[in-house]
């Protein structure tokens, strides 16, 4: 199949999770074309089938704001035509969905189906704004077919806009050869020279994150044990974050390391990822931390319970609750073969649910269907 994808180029999971969903396509023989303002930061430009068309958005002195929306419709429609895709596949519904709309009719009597995958504040935060929700609404209904990442979001999606709409629940995956329980030795040497253990926290820095209780929870584990804390990302909590870090006195063992590549191996070097979000609508980082076999410990909301089972391969902490977030950390951290233990069914669990190798034919045999209907 030729796929067209749109999604936020950016340190989002809706944007890693669309990036890697066109690598791992494209491995499996299908030629795959992103359409964005910039290439997706996981893009894999090794591989043959996957080409990326920037959109370009010209300023005019009448506009306060770029038309990116309409700019990206007209991208859209070019590549379509010029491509032969057969189906356009849009991650987060505003404003992708309503421009692959605007796509769609442009080329009219010409049919070209529309995917949109729900991933989480497009629905539970920008979609539910009232200035945006009867838009949001109109380019789930005008999607040719829906999926959302965890069965909260689709419950979330039915309960907020009243949709009547069928929605595919086909979560999040993980490749599991690439995220392997393979510590590095230069990172571990690098950050932990004296043996300490290493707790990390991966997200965009939104204040959903609570990049701040990250460093409280830190503060907490670090009265009680000898440890260093990896924060990777970057957004408009990190200044906080970091001033925090310093306010505590921790700034020799708080690393922020900012946007980086190595995920995985960063990941698999550690001992424990802290989660502490008010939000997840699936928690992407703490299933590429399972396939580690690094247990997480995580807030429990959205859909977050659907893929760390609470005891056995993490843990699932009520929003907020720094003081039980560390603890709970350092009852792994204080235990070396339970820490194992745990990792080792964190892994078994992403592998039996939630591996690249089971959820990319339920989107392959999803596309069949919706093209098959049209």
């Amino acid at each position: 199949m030729k796929i067209g994808i749109t999604c936020y180029p950016t340190y989002g999971g809706s944007g890693i999770v669309a990036t890697e969903l066109g690598n791992e396509l494209a491995q499996r023989g299908h030629s795959i074309h992103f359409i964005s303002y910039a290439p997706p930061l996981r893009l894999d430009r090794r591989l043959p089938d996957v080409e990326f068309h920037e959109v370009q958005v010209t300023t005019y002195p009448l506009f306060d704001h770029s038309p990116y929306t309409l700019a990206l419709a007209t991208k859209m429609a070019e590549v379509a035509e010029a491509e032969g895709l057969d189906l356009l596949h849009c991650h987060y519904a505003i404003p992708h969905s309503v421009s692959a709309f605007l796509a769609k009719s442009m080329l009219l009597p010409r049919k070209l189906p529309v995917v949109t995958t729900l991933h989480g504040t497009d629905i539970t935060l920008v979609g539910s704004d009232r200035s945006y929700l009867p838009i949001t609404r109109f380019s789930i209904e005008q999607s040719d077919g829906v999926t959302a990442v965890s069965q909260y979001l689709r419950d979330a999606t039915y309960s907020t806009f009243g949709v009547s709409k069928r929605i595919e629940v086909i979560y999040n995956f993980v490749n599991c050869d690439t995220y392997v329980p393979r510590p590095s030795p230069v990172i571990r040497s690098q950050y932990a020279p004296g043996g300490e253990r290493i707790l990390i926290h991966l997200s965009n820095f939104r204040p959903v994150k609570r990049p701040g209780d990250v460093v409280e929870i830190f503060n907490l584990v670090r009265s009680k044990l000898d440890a260093v804390l990896l924060m990777v990302g970057d957004g408009p909590e990190r200044s906080y974050a970091e001033w925090l870090a310093r306010d505590h006195g921790l700034e020799r063992h708080v690393h922020f390391l900012g946007k980086r590549q190595n995920i995985e191996e960063l990941i698999a070097s550690a001992d424990v990822l802290l989660l502490p979000s008010d939000n997840e609508s699936f928690g992407l980082v703490a299933l590429e931390a399972m396939a580690c076999e690094v247990p997480a410990v995580v807030s429990r909301v959205g859909g977050t319970p659907e893929v760390v089972t609470d005891g056995e391969d993490g843990f699932l902490v009520e929003p907020r609750n720094v003081e039980q977030m560390a603890a709970r950390a350092v009852e792994i951290l204080s235990d070396e073969g339970r820490r194992r233990e745990m990792g080792r069914r964190a892994r078994r669990n992403a592998r039996a649910r939630f591996c690249a190798s089971k959820i990319i034919p339920r989107y392959e045999s999803f596309y069949r269907e919706i093209i098959d209907a049209m």
